[in-house]
């Protein structure tokens, strides 16, 4: 069991990024910044960048990773992956989450 939810369109939308760009994962990690507190960083990583201590949940040809610092913050969230007519996105639902800013890129505990 995953201290966090990957939804179906986003795991779909995982296999088709690791696809595309050759690599292993996509990794999600908390960084201190932005304009709430902390920020969602994004990243693609080989296989070698995976931590002992990361999170993994294998999709179809690659695989989601939250970093090992970043669980903390995200325990019990949800990630979706959405698609509108002027743009898709991840969209991160975290229970943690005190504030956030509109963009919805950072947050505060």
């Amino acid at each position: 069991m995953s201290l966090f939810e990957v939804t179906d369109n986003a795991k779909k939308q995982i296999t088709y990024l690791c696809e595309k760009n050759n690599k292993a994962a996509v990794k999600l990690s908390v960084l201190g910044g932005g304009c709430a507190g902390f920020k969602y960083d994004w990243s693609f990583i080989d296989e070698s960048q995976i931590q002992k201590d990361d999170e993994i949940i294998s999709v179809d040809s690659g695989k989601f990773v939250v970093d090992g610092a970043g669980i903390l913050f995200l325990a019990g969230t949800s990630i979706d992956y959405v698609e509108e007519a002027f743009g898709s996105s991840f969209q991160i639902n975290n229970p943690s989450a005190t504030s956030s800013c509109g963009c919805g890129e950072s947050f505060g505990v």
